[in-house]
């Protein structure tokens, strides 16, 4: 019958093919008044079009449509239906005009050994409430993740103090290639290169792992 816990069905879309009135679904023996169930009715075939709505949204479209509520109510009835809020994908990726780009350098390079190249790249996390954002640093020969950290916010600080630890462990790279996001064009991030007398490159957007590096070697970070 109706899975209540199944995310990639909705419980509109069960009741439909089952030709289930959800009205009857959303009865309990506490009970739940005729508007509620009109809510919960409307709140369901909602997320068919709407899953990254939060509660604040949600509330203000059921006022738009004419009903009272608040955010308590429209939190406990979302939690009934099951409503699990799908959060849009973050850009990762956001580049300064005003920071200097460096040039590509790995185009037909031959990658020998260890420490001649590591690559990085930021990619986010989905948790419960929101996401993390992780950045992950790949030396391009070994194919291991030299360093790795988690944050909620992508600043030039926390991507610089992960390239500094990944360096105390592991010695310096001969070529540092990352995309040209703001926070490895950055004058905190390029400093930790050139002070360490690292060669900076710089790929298109969002590409600094494509060198031959299978999307799954940098997951595995995760």
């Amino acid at each position: 019958m109706i899975d209540k816990e199944n995310n990639e069905i909705s419980i509109y879309s069960q009741c439909k093919l089952l030709s289930i009135n959800r009205s009857s679904l959303y009865y309990s023996p506490l009970g739940e008044s005729q508007e509620n169930l009109s809510i919960m009715s409307i709140l369901d075939k909602a997320y068919f079009e709407t899953p990254f709505y939060g509660v604040l949204r949600l509330t203000a479209m059921l006022k738009n449509i004419g009903f009272k509520v608040n955010q308590k109510r429209t939190r406990r009835l979302m939690k009934l239906i099951n409503w699990q809020t799908i959060y849009q994908e973050p850009q990762t990726t956001i580049g300064n005009k005003e920071h200097k780009k460096y040039p590509y350098l790995l185009r037909d390079l031959k990658i020998e050994c260890r420490n001649q190249v590591w690559a990085t790249d930021i990619t986010y996390i989905p948790m419960k409430k929101g996401f993390m954002y992780l950045i992950a640093i790949i030396d391009l020969h070994s194919r291991y993740v030299v360093g790795w950290s988690l944050s909620n916010t992508m600043s030039a600080q926390w991507c610089a103090q992960t390239l500094e630890d990944a360096i105390a462990k592991f010695g310096e790279p001969e070529i540092f290639n990352s995309d040209q996001g703001s926070q490895f064009t950055s004058d905190i991030f390029i400093k930790v290169l050139t002070n360490n007398d690292i060669k900076i490159s710089m790929d298109g957007k969002g590409r600094a792992l494509d060198y031959k590096t299978p999307k799954e070697e940098y997951n595995r970070a995760a």
